[in-house]
């Protein structure tokens, strides 16, 4: 997942993501968009490892990486909502000074 983010400014005119997201309308908007597509592939995989632990595949090593992945979402998930948030309010201070 590689992001392409314009550098054109707070417009974003140029602002694009090369992830198959299509084109954005800000690189604020290029960033919640990274971290929806990152989000997505994790709860993807941890969807797929709880199919395969339902379909009788009970293991410990299974339930013990299933944990493991649902620890790594919780993570990002929370890192997702703290980068937006500060990015914002760092958007909403700069539009203050302006």
């Amino acid at each position: 997942m590689t992001n392409t983010i314009g550098t054109n400014g707070l417009d974003g005119a140029d602002a694009t993501t090369s992830n198959g997201g299509g084109s954005a309308e800000s690189w604020f908007e290029a960033l919640a968009k990274a971290w929806g597509s990152a989000l997505d592939a994790e709860a993807q995989k941890i969807s797929d490892m709880s199919g395969q632990i339902s379909a009788g595949s009970e293991d410990p090593s299974q339930v013990a990486l299933l944990t493991a992945e649902s620890q790594r979402m919780a993570f990002m998930a929370n890192s997702e909502a703290t980068s937006v948030s500060s990015v914002g309010d760092a958007l909403q201070t700069m539009a203050r000074k302006q």
